[in-house]
């Protein structure tokens, strides 16, 4: 086999292909790294522009090269037992990042929120979640099953719950029978049930204020929060600042095999590690996940704002056309629902594979796609994607 040295900013154009890599192959720019050289500094036009996803969906063989990258040219430090090395290195840049004393790695979001409630809680009262959240629906009830808190979702169908359903579910459970009084509140922006709606922040400042006051914990399921923080501007540790601890995904956008990240006041996460190795997590190497995780934060609200300013632009000129339809989400962030008319969409979405651009499946209810902004519209300029869907019309 012949040896190939690949260097940084070679394997970030590789590494940025993703899932087309196998419908694709483009042209090759040589570029030198320099050390101030970074995953930002793409050459346009060279590669897969991605419309599905939150990150670069990078491939194992990408993977595997960017840990060699990483090892051989910025160094990776061994942790033992997902202690101390790269992934305390991870830890304290994302407790600075998030405003918080102190973050705990944890190798999947459910468990991130699970002990984030459950350590809140102390073990007692109920928990005030969103009934559209991934807490309540899509963690096999972990919370309930395993620490024994009861959940009480409100505002089904919605993003947002309001001040007022809070103050009710707080007032009758304090005055039952047996008292079980809400201990937490825990809250999810943006919301992927609902395609990346954001919790209306208003309503967000006054139920954090309200719950200060009455002693409630809070936490924030912020899996998302950085992709939010590029379309608001607002600082993802303003954000955080109101809440007891916030968890954020660290595979979605970060492009981590796996992983997530929980930031909070350092008494409450000092011996976290405790309670992770206790639910079986306290994985004897996490390295592997904290070294991407930790190149690919630095920066990344910044060329995420890039990539929402070329997909606007994008979306305001095709708009324009009479065979295309681009429609936002109320209260959204990266996702858009794209229709197209007066064409076979198989064929129009193999001729886009072609010049490089990525569709999700179809979504056969309405014929339409689901777009999702990421990194790799950094890829294309908003005239080459403009041009390259108006010539994939053609028969």
């Amino acid at each position: 086999m012949t040896a190939i040295n690949i260097n940084r900013r070679r394997f970030m154009q590789i590494g940025s292909l993703g899932v087309g890599a196998n419908l694709v192959e483009p042209t090759w720019t040589e570029a030198k790294a320099t050390p101030n050289s970074s995953q930002s500094e793409l050459n346009v036009g060279q590669n897969v522009v991605r419309m599905t996803g939150d990150g670069l969906g990078l491939t194992p063989i990408d993977t595997a090269s960017l840990w060699t990258t990483l090892a051989t040219e910025t160094g990776i430090k061994r942790d033992n037992y997902s202690i101390g090395g790269t992934v305390a290195d991870l830890e304290s840049y994302f407790a600075k990042v998030l405003g918080k004393e102190r973050a705990v790695f944890f190798p999947t979001g459910t468990l991130a929120n699970h002990l984030a409630v459950r350590a809140l809680s102390n073990g007692t009262g109920r928990t005030i979640v969103q009934a559209e959240s991934h807490l309540f629906n899509d963690s096999g009830d972990c919370v309930q099953n395993l620490s024994g808190i009861t959940l009480m979702p409100l505002a089904p169908g919605r993003s947002t719950f309001r001040l007022d359903e809070v103050r009710d579910v707080v007032q009758r459970t304090a005055s039952g029978r047996v008292a079980r009084p809400v201990s937490v509140i825990s809250l999810e922006t943006p919301v992927r049930r609902r395609f990346g709606e954001m919790f209306d922040e208003t309503e967000m400042q006054r139920i954090t204020t309200f719950a200060k006051h009455e002693g409630i914990n809070l936490h924030l399921d912020g899996a998302r929060l950085f992709l939010q923080s590029a379309y608001t501007g607002k600082d993802v540790a303003d954000y955080a600042r109101p809440f007891d601890t916030v968890y954020v995904s660290l595979y979605k956008y970060f492009n981590a095999p796996s992983g997530a990240i929980l930031a909070g006041t350092h008494s409450l996460l000092k011996n976290m590690y405790h309670a992770r190795r206790m639910f079986g997590s306290g994985l004897p190497s996490a390295w592997p996940f904290a070294a991407i995780a930790h190149h690919y934060a630095p920066n990344f609200v910044k060329r995420f704002h890039r990539a929402v300013t070329v997909s606007k632009s994008f979306f305001n000129s095709i708009d324009d056309h009479e065979s295309f339809s681009v429609d936002p989400f109320v209260n959204g962030t990266n996702l858009f629902r794209l229709r197209v008319s007066n064409v076979d969409l198989g064929s129009f979405r193999s001729r886009l594979s072609a010049c490089g651009v990525i569709l999700g499946p179809l979504r056969s209810s309405d014929r339409s796609f689901l777009l999702s902004v990421n990194e790799t519209w950094n890829h294309m300029s908003s005239t080459e994607l403009h041009d390259i869907f108006i010539d994939s019309l053609n028969t």
